[in-house]
């Protein structure tokens, strides 16, 4: 893809691992100036913010929590300190929790619609303030759950759903700022998460997974982070209010 986000600063919420760290790493092979947001991974956000600059390029890492207003605040504060402006958000900190109707508690519909909702909201709120006159890109990560849920996934799909409508009405309502938004819909996707499920490739649900998908492979956080790079890039200006599906095919 070429340097396309030369020049550029970009924000990844929850880059310290997974999709996050693989659109962080891909921002940067891309050119950019990349702010490595992270919840308690100090450690792993380190990580990718080295793998980026031992290849040349800039980044900086960022504690905070994103269902935070303050703590939102401030990642974009350090984001303007270290780089002096803002030109793309990718809003990717998301949380998942599955279970059946009956299990299913109030402190896990609220974590879950906090961070995956909320968070999208305070965190485009700050994105409108930094891009000023200038406009930018927003690029929401949701999931093929916002419409076709899997069993035990009600209140993540739901979330999801509501983050993708999140992008509709917001691509509508800042398009005359010279804002973009649009939303990538993973499938499965084979991270570090998926792992801590104790999944691994030759597992019946991987196994399963592929099965579905046309391409016959599960994606990777680099598919997901190349689709990024296109949305937070001028390659993409004329495209808001899309939802692009990253999945392989996934039926």
């Amino acid at each position: 893809m070429g340097q396309i986000l030369k020049d550029k600063v970009v924000i990844v919420t929850g880059a310290s691992k997974g999709i996050g760290a693989g659109i962080a790493r891909e921002a940067g092979a891309a050119g950019a100036k990349v702010v490595v947001n992270y919840a308690s991974s100090r450690e792993d956000a380190n990580s990718v913010v080295d793998e980026i600059t031992n290849q040349g390029g800039q980044a900086i890492s960022v504690q905070g929590d994103m269902s935070k207003k303050e703590d939102v605040q401030k990642l974009f504060k350090a984001a303007e300190d270290a780089y002096s402006k803002v030109d793309a958000v990718i809003n990717n900190a998301g949380v998942y929790e599955f279970a059946p109707l009956e299990a299913i508690t109030e402190e896990s519909y609220r974590r879950m619609f906090d961070i995956n909702v909320l968070g999208i909201l305070l965190a485009s709120q700050e994105a409108v303030r930094a891009f000023g006159n200038r406009g930018g890109s927003i690029v929401n990560i949701t999931s093929y759950a916002g419409t076709r849920p899997d069993p035990y996934s009600i209140v993540y799909g739901s979330s999801k759903a509501a983050a993708d409508a999140l992008t509709i009405s917001m691509s509508q309502e800042l398009g005359p700022k010279n804002i973009r938004v649009n939303s990538i819909r993973p499938g499965g996707v084979l991270t570090e998460g998926v792992a801590k499920l104790g999944v691994d490739s030759d597992s019946e649900v991987i196994r399963e997974t592929i099965n579905r998908s046309a391409l016959g492979r599960m994606a990777k956080p680099e598919d997901i982070g190349k689709m990024a790079v296109f949305f937070a890039s001028d390659e993409s200006k004329i495209i808001t209010g899309q939802m692009v599906e990253v999945s392989g095919g996934y039926k």
